[in-house]
């Protein structure tokens, strides 16, 4: 498996990662994704396409925002590490734990693979965008770095947000393997001469349930500037 710090420097489409959705030219902060005829073996692509839709996510959303001030949801509570330069949202009933390779990790209490972790990484690059076509680098990304060899990506939905001036890509993809399949979200940006990304997994057959509630997690993520 690829590190983060090599998938840089890629440009290359994945060849074996199935995508639903992708953006078609659309402007800065401006979520505009299209969906495509599924074969008879994208049954569960077709599946997932469907709730996106019921759920607006295939419209065109602007997703300019301010500054990460509002108060915390009800049933989340908030992370802030002030001397990595980031913060975000999680479920108020989970709990904090090691991840190997990650700054920060919350799981669940009882139920296996949902969790939130955030890592980083230096990098010379100022903005996601510096990494390419939104698209392509995420498909480079999913396919490269986050699959194991045993497993089969797909990819649902890909958005970029503005907060504070600072570009945020945020995704849904699946990571199926013989016997169990992970979904999660991920957003990834750029800061303070780091590469940051945060994921929030579930397991596949609880994820129709889950999803609203991790995306607020995905959704929340900001990157704040260090101190000097």
């Amino acid at each position: 498996m690829a590190s983060l710090q090599s998938l840089i420097s890629k440009q290359l489409v994945a060849p074996n990662c199935t995508v639903t959705a992708r953006l078609n030219g659309a402007p800065p902060s401006v979520v505009h994704a299209s969906s495509s005829e599924a074969s008879s073996d994208e049954k569960k692509v077709t599946k997932r396409r469907l709730a996106l839709l019921g759920a607006g996510a295939l419209s065109t959303v602007l997703l300019n925002r301010s500054a990460y001030a509002e108060e915390v949801p009800k049933n989340y509570r908030s992370y802030v590490d002030a001397n990595d330069g980031y913060s975000y949202l999680y479920p108020s009933d989970w709990r904090d734990f090691d991840f190997l390779g990650h700054d920060s990790a919350f799981k669940d209490r009882n139920v296996q693979l949902q969790s939130v972790r955030v890592a980083f990484i230096p990098t010379t690059k100022t903005d996601v965008r510096d990494l390419g076509p939104m698209d392509e680098a995420i498909f480079n990304l999913v396919n490269n770095v986050y699959a194991a060899p045993n497993q089969v990506p797909a990819i649902y939905d890909m958005q970029e947000r503005t907060v504070d001036g600072r570009n945020y890509w945020t995704f849904e993809y699946d990571l199926e393997a013989p016997g169990y399949g992970v979904s999660a979200f991920a957003t990834v940006a750029i800061g303070n001469g780091r590469y940051y990304t945060l994921i929030v997994t579930a397991n596949e057959r609880r994820w129709s349930r889950l999803r609203n509630k991790l995306k607020v997690v995905a959704d929340s993520f900001k990157i704040s500037e260090l101190k000097a």
